[in-house]
Formats: C-alpha cells, sequence, structure tokens
C-alpha cells in the first residue's frame, strides 16, 4: 500500500504556464505521481495504481468496456474491500469524481478536485477538425457509451464524442470550445430527453450554423449510457447514423411529423353549462384562452361559479380558483348553491352547515383536487404568473378561472411601469403558459363603456374565445333586468360568432335559465332549466 510522501508543483502543469498553488502533484513512496489539477497519472503503472489504500483501476461497469474506459482515461476508485467507491473523469485543470453510492435524495454526490472552469470533458483525446463530426453529450458516461458502440475494429480511436459537464452549463462549456467545435463540418447534439436536456439542445444549437449541426434524437432511453446498459448498443449505433439536420422543436417539416400531428387525438371540449354557447364554441379546451367581457355588476362572476362548477362535475381534472373580489368563504357557497339550487350564501338560508358541506364535497369530490386562491386584492404580476404556473405544474391543475385579471395590476406602485403595459405583459405572459403547459384558461375582463376591455386592447388579441356579458340593470321588466345576454365577438377555433343567447337568473332557486333571444324573452324561447319569476 503506496504512502503519501510528498506534494510539489507538477511539471506538466508549470511547463504550461498554470497558476496553481504549488501541491498540486501528489508523489508516493512507491513512484506513483499524481497530479490533480488535470493531468492524472503522470508517472507509475497506467493500468491501475494504489493511492491512500484505495485502488484506482479502469473497471468495466456501467455497459462500458476497458478499452473506451482506457481511452477517455475513466478510472474507478476501489477500496479495500473491493468495492467501486467513486470515478474520475479528467478535465484540463480538474478532476470530476462521481460517487457511485447515492445521496438520501437519491442521487450521485459530484464534487471537483482541483480549480475547475468550462469546458468539454474528452476534448484533449481529439485534434480540431480531425474527423468530419464532433458529437456532444450530457455526460461523461454517455460520451464514452456512444464512443465504445462507434469505435470500429482495425481503428485506433473512436470518431470525436465529447460531453459537456452537465444540462445546466451546456452552453458555457461550448462556449469555451466553440473554435475547437467549429473546426469540424458537423456538431451532432447526442442529450438526454428530459425538459433539460431539450432545453440545453437548442441553446447549444443556437451557438453554430445550423447548416452544420446535426440532432441524435434518442427515443427509447433517456441517454446514451442507458441504451448501453439496456443491450440497445445496436440500436443506439443506427439512430446516430441516422442523426437529423437540426431543427427547433417549435418547427415541423417532416411528413413523419405531419403525419404524427393529423393521427394524434382530437381534443374534446368540456361542454358550458349552456346549450348555445356550447354549440357555438364546442366547449372548453385546454390549451385555450376564453375571455369573457363585462362591465362590472352584469353577474360575470356567477358566470364563472357556473362553468367552474361544470368543470367539476364534467372532469376529474384538478382546478384552479382565482377570484380576486371574493372571500373562500362566499366561493364555496356559490358551488354548493349551484349544487343545491339555493342561495346559500344569504342569511336567511334554512340550509344547515352540513348540507352545505355536504354539497361542496359532492361537487368537488377529492382533497387536493380544488385550488382556491386565498387571495383579495391586486398581486405582484411575476408573482401572479409564479403562482398560476405553481397550480398547473406542482398542483396539475388543467382549468384555472381568473376572475378578473385587471385587478391583478390594479395595485400596482407608481414607477412600475403603467397599468396598459402590466397587462399587454401579463395577457402575453399567460397566453404562453397556456399553450405551454396545455391547461385551460377562463378568465375576466371588465370593459369600458366603449365596451373595449379595460386597461388594455391586448387581451382580446391572444385570447382564442372572447365571450361578451351584458345586461340592463335598470330594465322595468324584472325577468329582462336579470338576464344576461351573451354574444360572441371571436370564436378561433369554429370560427362561429354572434348572438349566444341569454341567461335569466333566478336568486330563490340559484340557477340560469337559457333563452334562445336577447330581445324579446317570452316563455316559449326557454330551451331549459326552470321557468320562475324574480322578484322586482
Amino acid at each position: 500500500m503506496s504512502k503519501l510522501v510528498t506534494r510539489e508543483r507538477c511539471p506538466l502543469c508549470a511547463t504550461e504556464g498554470r497558476d496553481h498553488t504549488g501541491d498540486n502533484l501528489a508523489i508516493y513512496d512507491d513512484g506513483h505521481q499524481f497530479c490533480f489539477a488535470g493531468h492524472g497519472l503522470i508517472k507509475g503503472n497506467k493500468e491501475d495504481f494504489i493511492l491512500d489504500g484505495f485502488t484506482y483501476e479502469y473497471l468495466p461497469h456501467r455497459g462500458l468496456s476497458k478499452r473506451v474506459l482506457q481511452f477517455y482515461d475513466i478510472k474507478t476508485k476501489i477500496d479495500t474491500e473491493g468495492k467501486p467507491v467513486s470515478d474520475g473523469f479528467q478535465y484540463e485543470g480538474f478532476v470530476k469524481v462521481k460517487n457511485w453510492e447515492l445521496d438520501k435524495q437519491g442521487d450521485k454526490k459530484i464534487y471537483i478536485v482541483g480549480q475547475a472552469k468550462a469546458g468539454l470533458f474528452a476534448k484533449d483525446k481529439f485534434s480540431a477538425g480531425s474527423h468530419k463530426t464532433v458529437t456532444i453529450t450530457e455526460g461523461e458516461h454517455d460520451a464514452a457509451s456512444l464512443a465504445d458502440v462507434l469505435w470500429s475494429d482495425g481503428f485506433s480511436s473512436p470518431p470525436p464524442v465529447v460531453s459537456v459537464q452537465s444540462a445546466s452549463t451546456a452552453v458555457r462549456d461550448c462556449v469555451a470550445d466553440r473554435s475547437w467545435l467549429n473546426a469540424f463540418d458537423k456538431i451532432n447534439l447526442c442529450f438526454d430527453t428530459d425538459v433539460a436536456g431539450r432545453r440545453a439542445c437548442e441553446e447549444v444549437a443556437r451557438l453554430f450554423d445550423y447548416n452544420k449541426v446535426f440532432v441524435t434524437r434518442l427515443t427509447k432511453h433517456k441517454d446514451a449510457n442507458d441504451y448501453l446498459q439496456a443491450g440497445d448498443g445496436d440500436e443506439l449505433r443506427k439512430i446516430w447514423w441516422n442523426s437529423k439536420q437540426y431543427m427547433p422543436e417549435n418547427i415541423k417539416s417532416s411528413f413523419t411529423e405531419f403525419k404524427d400531428i393529423l393521427t394524434s387525438p382530437r381534443k374534446v371540449g368540456i361542454p358550458y353549462p349552456w346549450k348555445i354557447l356550447n354549440d357555438m364554441t364546442y366547449g372548453i379546451r385546454t390549451g385555450e384562452t376564453v375571455l369573457i367581457t363585462a362591465q362590472e355588476k352584469v353577474g360575470k362572476t356567477e358566470l364563472m361559479h357556473f362553468i367552474e362548477h361544470q368543470i367539476l362535475k364534467e372532469t376529474d381534472d384538478n382546478v384552479g380558483a382565482i377570484f380576486l373580489e371574493e372571500t373562500p368563504q362566499r366561493h364555496l357557497h356559490a358551488l354548493a348553491g349551484i349544487e343545491l339550487k339555493d342561495s346559500v350564501h344569504l342569511p336567511n338560508t334554512t340550509r344547515t352547515s352540513d348540507e352545505i358541506i355536504g354539497a361542496c364535497e359532492k361537487v368537488i369530490r377529492r382533497d387536493g383536487r380544488l385550488h382556491i386562491y386565498s387571495h383579495f386584492g391586486s398581486d405582484d404580476p411575476v408573482r401572479f404568473l409564479d403562482t398560476i404556473r405553481f397550480l398547473a405544474t406542482a398542483r396539475a391543475c388543467r382549468y384555472i378561472l381568473l376572475d378578473h385579471i385587471s385587478m391583478v395590476v390594479s395595485g400596482v406602485a407608481a414607477g412600475e411601469g403603467d397599468e396598459r403595459k402590466q397587462l399587454d405583459y401579463l395577457a402575453t405572459r399567460l397566453e404562453m403558459m397556456v399553450k405551454e403547459l396545455d391547461i385551460a384558461l377562463i378568465m375576466v375582463s371588465h370593459v369600458n363603456d366603449f365596451g373595449q376591455t379595460r386597461g388594455s386592447r391586448y387581451l382580446t388579441k391572444v385570447s382564442d374565445t372572447t365571450i361578451n356579458a351584458t345586461r340592463d340593470t335598470l330594465h322595468p321588466d324584472p325577468e329582462k333586468r336579470n338576464t344576461i345576454n351573451l354574444t360572441i365577438p371571436y370564436n378561433r377555433f369554429p370560427g362561429t360568432t354572434g348572438n349566444a343567447g341569454g341567461l335569466v337568473f333566478d336568486r330563490d332557486t340559484y340557477s340560469f335559465t337559457e333563452v334562445e333571444a336577447n330581445d324579446n324573452l317570452q316563455g316559449s324561447d326557454r330551451i331549459q332549466g326552470n321557468s320562475l319569476e324574480l322578484a322586482a
């Protein structure tokens, strides 16, 4: 067992003019000399050696051959009981060490020996432009895995395969060695298939001329080493040979992609509670934004309550409810009232607490399904957007109702941008999030006396469907005074616009009765619900 004798400055580092503290070279009593600044073993047996009681060997593992481990100089640290401890990856100026055992979080501990800096793993193994193609992977084991399956018999080395240090540092590492990468005719990207890997692929691709960037799109497994461990090395080789020229993921150009698009199931919308509106829109679909516009006191919050109740009854999906002008108690009373057909929020209700709670449980059905945003009034737009993303991703809410968007920015302090700019920003980011996360957003905006969305005209431009609600609150006829008239000025999916009928609200039964016409409401015009006279 060798023992450490002294530490000195590595002569190779000194020749290269590196600025080190002078103790990066470890000298052992058996003659081994090891540079911890990146040169590795500079004196002693290259096959394996012993330092501080540990053996360092080219140990075949994870499907990797000893030949490729020797080429990439990937050594495994083994303890006195023969148990592998960690793998070491030689970079220029430092060693990246990855433990074999998982920590309490289920991850492998990674640490650096030496002075870390940006750059690619194994770049030093290949001369710039020495081959037509260089391939970049997301991990050191992936680089060795792909090189292993591409390394043909009779050749002294594999084609150039290097690796970034991680998905988060991919751009930084490629920028550091951009000139070296650009010396190759083709730059092939073989990153992981997860979200971080896809994002890194897009970001790295932007660094180079798209004409020379190709992508090895993995399908069956997450990364190259997974293919090797699963015994699918031949399939990985075929995928690499069939790498396609890079095309951003939001651009489709092949017949295969077109076929996948055309044969994918069509989205089926969740029906609205009212027939005419449903017939004209084909329901509420994820990936779309519905904007309900109305002047104040028209009854748009009640419309939202009924739509929310319908979603909760028709689906098993999680729902996010953001009603900035009412308390959570009033919100739950509304859902219970719709279910019981009774105004349970009023002081003179005859319903017991148990009945109201039971009605809510019948509608919501399980814990963790309805998420009520308990915040009254305006909020910071950035924080608000983060809340929407949290509801959609962390709480799996596929339907989010917002009443109303103007309230979000109504309290923005002077100097932080006027309300129009804030609403424009908020509307744009919300629509992007709806498409990205495939959620349905139903939101309300107040309108001015001219029927234009208050604060920002951009709200109607980004929505997929706009529903306008009006009510003559001073009409002498009590039924017309309690009728919400609906029109659809914009309807992207089917293109149908115009009169969407009327909804007569009955406070006693806490319900809407749908009528066909907006102007002349007669008993024969009713198409669903009970015919009830309203109190003046």
